[in-house]
């Protein structure tokens, strides 16, 4: 766990309500009180497990903060399958220790929702939020867009691809990476996707293997793979593309003519939360308008209407999609790992 404090905020917080204070009149003043008043019912530990790369989860947490100075984050972090691996050896134990979840998939969500492990909330916030995107009854809601892409490394590779068949062809012949669906949330989708999707299936997959595909733990293994030219192409999602591109290293990003599968790392409480009201506000400041724009400034694609993504990346409105039924492929998701199992190994 790693706590994270904020007393070094409260100054600030304080000069910014005195500031309001003095400007009695006004749209400005009122929204500030509303913050406050909420904000001062909000208080207490929330224990926050997530799949979100370390700093990014940082970041999140800080500006949670300043709006919630009273509230403790402590944050377990890995990938997705681990994570869930927790969750299930402290439901055997007795009693589950997170409050609110941030995972890579909505499948994920919907096998703890069979499951009967999360509290049904239904966030202000939605309202801008595609109602595709959200579950009906309340337990998950996407919170940005992730697309899984095609990375090239630019010194290896004179020309992009556009499409997935790249991966089988003779000229990338033991030169491809991608992550392992026995970690990655995301990956694990991309698997159930692509082995229902016409053109694709177990075949393809078969055939990318055939072929000499690396298979490693996560995107975050994959991304360094192609930027340091280890290998020319990397099934990777986008955002890790576009920042490694912005550092200089000779990358590029590719969505293919086919289609993008796409997670949007849901958020949702546990049945169990021991502070749901800091939940609740951990939620709505996710799915806010604040919440948001600080998804896309760490690199992400929003997914509330009316704020554009970072550069380089593409919106959902702007995506050919490949999707799958989040409820069919939570229910053979262990049987999609049994079977990558058989063509790939462990």
């Amino acid at each position: 766990m790693i706590p994270f404090k904020k007393s070094l905020l409260l100054p600030v917080l304080a000069g910014m309500i005195i500031f309001s204070g003095c400007s009695t009149q006004g749209q400005g003043a009122s929204e500030t009180n509303n913050v406050n008043a909420g904000a001062s019912t909000v208080s207490g530990k929330l224990s926050f497990y997530t799949s979100q790369p370390e700093e990014d989860a940082t970041k999140l947490i800080s500006a949670f903060n300043d709006q919630y100075p009273d509230v403790d984050v402590s944050v377990f972090r890995s990938g997705t399958e681990e994570v869930t691996a927790k969750i299930q050896a402290e439901r055997q134990a007795g009693k589950t220790q997170a409050d609110v979840l941030l995972l890579a998939d909505a499948v994920t969500f919907e096998n703890l929702k069979q499951e009967d492990l999360l509290l049904s909330y239904k966030s202000p916030e939605l309202s801008k939020i595609p109602a595709d995107l959200v579950d009906p009854d309340g337990m998950y809601a996407g919170t940005k867009v992730m697309a899984t892409v095609l990375a090239t490394n630019t010194q290896k590779v004179a020309s992009p691809p556009t499409s997935w068949n790249v991966l089988t062809g003779a000229d990338s012949k033991d030169a491809s990476i991608m992550p392992s669906p026995l970690y990655s949330g995301a990956a694990a989708y991309n698997i159930g996707v692509f082995s229902r999707t016409d053109g694709f299936g177990w075949d393809f997959l078969q055939q990318t293997k055939d072929n000499g595909i690396s298979v490693i733990k996560g995107n975050g293994a994959v991304m360094k793979a192609v930027a340091s030219g280890e290998k020319s192409y990397g099934v990777v999602v986008d955002y890790l593309v576009a920042r490694e591109k912005a550092k200089g290293s000779p990358v590029e990003l590719t969505y293919p003519e086919e289609g993008v599968p796409i997670i949007t790392e849901p958020v949702g409480i546990m049945k169990d939360a021991g502070n749901v009201p800091a939940a609740e506000a951990f939620v709505d400041f996710l799915l806010s308008e604040e919440g948001q724009q600080l998804s896309a400034e760490i690199g992400y694609s929003p997914i509330r209407e009316g704020i554009s993504p970072p550069e380089g990346l593409k919106s959902v409105s702007e995506m050919k999609i490949l999707s799958g039924d989040p409820v069919k492929l939570a229910a053979d998701r262990e049987a999609d790992k049994q079977q990558f199992i058989q063509v790939f190994g462990e």
